[in-house]
């Protein structure tokens, strides 16, 4: 993008919602509670004509370096570093408030352009704000709606006017290709089925990877380990992350994008409307990933609600990779190890052969390995096997098992082919498919997994009725 632009401000000011507007989307948590975004967001957006890069920030606090609220002002000034615009953002509803004029100071004294930009003007009584704006002696304010988007026209012109036209109209060098986030939910179709010579694995191409697991499982740290900077707000407390935050990374010269995610809780337990939108933005990102990374916590591994989580990921159809965190705490390693993999097994039987990788996000101790295994599963995720291996493979194993007989008649395979990758989708054409027991189809998939090396993956098995040709044909008589 030409130009990044960092919105700031006290909270509860509407940055969030001025986000989403020149975003185009609604991405940004918004929420009449003070203090919802934590995180920096930043993300390609549009102001007419005008393209650029935008950074959400936390509501800038007067408060202590090691606190909640001093950490979430650090990535704010980290932000602040990265843009070469910012738009300090006041409520005119309210008027100034003393910590305006605080971060006013800071603005100032970084010496980055800026454009005052006075929200919620739409408000009765919000010309009073208006007037006190001048007082910051950041120039003219300039009175928008985010919400209702009025004054955008104005704040295009604040823009082109502090950058000057050929830096606010600079052309990018290398133009970002979007990628749909409705793909792939079902499965990617197959053009030819019956190919025998089939496309090899992309190594070049980008990888989407979601984060997830209960709250306080190290999922921020696990992302800004991998990355190599504080990019996501950590700390003891539970419940820090609440917006889904992508975060760009390259990987052995591969280009990855990490979502970080809200911790997931017991349904039950989720009451605030808040929460709710926290957990809705994680599920989105998990549709929108290709692997979901699940991190457990190691000294309390396989929870009621990892499981859930786990089995939410599945039936989603993602690619699910297991990381047990905290491994710098666990003593007894070998015997604690050989005990997870076995309750993996036990517990998720629906992906056998998943994988699941000791780490410590503290210490960075097995990040490579994750990585390896994110990078495997997403190898098999996307495996194709040809409809000729796929049916010599059935004629073997119908021949030394045959599929049972219902109500007295034996029940018939005829072929099998792979229609969808991402996850595999297989159909299966057989006489009266609603009588196939479902452990035979479980017989079926396990033995898919085992012969064409598809290990830890969802796989999809379709039932479909053979056509008879002599279905339609009134009977002759004799």
């Amino acid at each position: 993008m030409g130009f990044k632009i960092a919105i700031i401000g006290r909270p509860n000011v509407g940055k969030s919602t001025l986000f989403n507007r020149l975003v185009g989307r609604k991405l940004a948590l918004v929420d009449d509670t003070p203090g919802v975004t934590r995180d920096r967001r930043v993300h390609p957006a549009k102001l007419y004509d005008l393209r650029f890069e935008v950074i959400d920030t936390a509501g800038l606090e007067d408060a202590g370096a090691t606190t909640l609220e001093g950490r979430m002002r650090a990535q704010t000034e980290t932000a602040i570093d990265e843009a070469d615009l910012v738009l300090f953002l006041i409520d005119a509803k309210v008027g100034l408030m003393p910590d305006d004029r605080t971060f006013a100071d800071v603005v100032r004294r970084t010496g980055k352009p800026v454009v005052l930009v006075a929200n919620k003007a739409e408000a009765r009584g919000a010309q009073g704000g208006m007037l006190e704006a001048w007082e910051l002696g950041l120039g003219e304010p300039i009175p928008i709606s985010a919400e209702h988007g009025e004054g955008m026209p104005d704040l295009r012109e604040a823009i082109i006017a502090v950058l000057g036209e050929e830096r606010a109209f600079e052309e990018e060098e290398d133009k970002a290709v979007a990628t749909a986030a409705t793909s792939g939910l079902v499965g990617d179709d197959i053009d030819d089925p019956d190919a025998e010579i089939l496309p090899a694995y992309d190594e070049t191409k980008p990888l989407r990877i979601a984060v997830v697991g209960r709250p306080n499982a190290g999922k921020s740290t696990l992302i800004n380990a991998l990355v190599g900077e504080e990019r996501l707000l950590t700390g003891p407390e539970a419940g820090i992350t609440r917006d889904s935050i992508s975060v760009d990374w390259d990987w052995r010269g591969r280009k990855i994008k990490l979502f970080d995610t809200a911790g997931m809780r017991r349904k039950s337990r989720v009451q605030e409307k808040l929460e709710k939108l926290s957990v809705a933005d994680g599920l989105r990102a998990i549709r929108f990933a290709e692997v979901v990374v699940i991190v457990f916590d190691a000294t309390i591994p396989f929870e009621k609600q990892d499981l859930q989580i786990a089995d939410l990921i599945i039936r989603e159809g993602r690619a699910p990779v297991l990381a047990f965190n905290k491994w710098d705490m666990i003593e007894n390693r070998q015997e604690l190890l050989a005990e997870l993999r076995e309750k993996t097994e036990r517990l998720l039987p629906q992906v056998r052969g998943l994988q699941a990788v000791p780490i410590s996000a503290e210490t960075g101790r097995g990040l490579d390995k994750l990585m390896e295994a994110i990078e495997k599963t997403h190898r098999v995720w996307n495996s194709r096997v040809s409809t000729g291996r796929l049916n010599r493979w059935l004629e073997g194993v119908v021949g030394h098992h045959p599929p049972p007989a219902v109500a007295g008649r034996r029940l018939k395979i005829k072929y099998i082919t792979q229609v969808k990758t991402r996850p595999p989708g297989f159909v299966l054409s057989c006489s009266r498919p609603e009588a196939m027991p479902q452990s035979y189809i479980r017989y079926l998939v396990n033995g898919l997994r085992e012969t064409f090396q598809m290990p830890g993956v969802p796989i999809r098995m379709v039932l479909r009725a053979s056509e008879n040709p002599f279905a339609g044909r009134a009977k002759k008589r004799g």
